[in-house]
């Protein structure tokens, strides 16, 4: 209520003055993916993948950096996932010397950016519509089961490659998880998997926007329905970007966005903001959400539980959901976690890490909380370089006949 007479003010305040206060909106907060790729000056392809269930996905290329050669032969290939309610913009809202997707292209590698299905870009199904609950009966098992071998495998087909690197964040780690540790023909298409802020189970989070996940499934969806969750519609990122561009409530707006994650804004670029707000929210389905929710009050990284025997049995051949194991795994993977993150939390990650048999590389970075992978100023030193270093070196040791070496 406090917030809808605060809103009515401002706008009455913007109608009758005409000189409100206001910070310049950056032209990326209007823009979709392809449009922000190409406004940097890069070269951008955009593609729909089918996947094995109906759902066709919006994926996103940059196969190349700025000033770089036509390369005739192919370039390595890198598939970056985002996370919960996330899009591809994620990897690309920063400026080019700070966001991972223009890093890897000037670096020399095919980026490619995928889309989960029920987000913003990806809303499209060979025979259902958005309208029916058959569309969003989905969560991010099928994102992982359905999703990335679509993807991965059109990635492959397109490019002429044999194998991608992976890089998760958040919820693309979970995703990463599931499908390398189920799937083993997909497994040996990933050379190396990198998950940043990893996340397993939500037994530990601290984030107060986590805590509706307690509830019971019932009250959920009494609360948010049965299909879609959070979809940022046109009118709301327009109302968002014309909220967050008054200079009375720009540092609200900014606290707001970091409070599912964990505060780090020193590390930040807030003149960013607007890029940031008009991005996120993406949505998801309310099926996700629940699943989320029983990973929480599990403390287990499960299978979602359809609330039957009979229907868990039609949809994974047990009774019960089925448990994943991680360390089925075998994709050499390399983790970054934070230790303000109140999402990743380090004591699920280190339930999650004691898991990963083939773990080859893990940095802890103390103060980083959970957008810092993706938006920190201090990324690029901290984290994406060394992304590319552990790139370089088995592209080297590929080369050369070698196995890697840990940093």
């Amino acid at each position: 209520m406090w917030l809808l007479i605060l809103v009515a003010y401002l706008f009455q305040r913007n109608v009758n003055s005409g000189c409100m206060p206001t910070k310049a909106v950056d032209p990326e907060a209007f823009m979709n993916i392809s449009e922000i790729i190409q406004h940097q000056g890069y070269p951008c392809e955009e593609y729909e993948v089918v996947t094995e269930d109906g759902y066709i996905l919006s994926i996103n290329r940059i196969p190349q950096g700025l000033g770089q050669p036509k390369k005739t032969g192919p370039r390595p290939v890198v598939f970056l996932q985002h996370g919960l309610l996330g899009d591809a913009s994620n990897w690309i809202t920063n400026l080019p010397n700070n966001s991972l997707g223009f890093i890897l292209a000037d670096a020399g590698y095919d980026v490619w950016l995928g889309n989960s299905r029920g987000n913003i870009w990806s809303r499209k199904h060979k025979t259902l519509s958005v309208d029916q609950d058959e569309f969003w009966a989905f969560s991010y098992d099928e994102m992982a089961r359905f999703d990335l071998p679509a993807v991965i495998n059109f990635i492959l087909q397109r490019t002429g490659q044999e194998k991608v690197y992976y890089v998760g964040y958040s919820q693309g780690t979970t995703m990463g998880f599931i499908a390398f540790s189920t799937m083993p023909e997909l497994a040996q298409k990933i050379k190396m998997y990198f998950a940043l802020a990893p996340i397993a189970t939500l037994k530990h989070a601290k984030s107060p926007c986590t805590k509706f996940l307690l509830l019971p499934d019932m009250m959920i969806k009494g609360l948010f329905g049965r299909k879609e969750f959070l979809y940022q519609t046109r009118f709301f990122r327009q109302f968002a970007i014309y909220l967050c561009r008054q200079m009375i409530i720009d540092q609200i707006c900014s606290n707001v966005m970091l409070l599912m994650g964990g505060f780090n804004t020193n590390n930040m670029n807030m003149s960013r903001a607007n890029v940031y707000v008009a991005h996120t929210l993406a949505g998801t389905s309310v099926q996700n959400i629940l699943h989320w929710s029983q990973t929480m009050n599990s403390g287990e990284l499960r299978a979602f539980d359809w609330g039957s025997e009979t229907k868990n049995l039609e949809k994974g051949n047990q009774p019960t959901p089925i448990r994943y194991k991680v360390r089925d795994m075998t994709v050499p993977t390399a983790v970054w976690t934070g230790g303000q993150d109140w999402l990743s939390n380090p004591e699920d990650v280190k339930t999650l890490l004691s898991e990963v048999t083939s773990l080859i590389y893990h940095k802890h970075i103390p103060e980083w909380a959970h957008v810092d992978f993706i938006w920190g100023l201090d990324a690029p030193h901290r984290m994406y370089n060394e992304i590319i270093h552990l790139m370089k070196q088995e592209e080297t040791s590929f080369s050369q006949g070698m196995c890697w070496v840990r940093l």
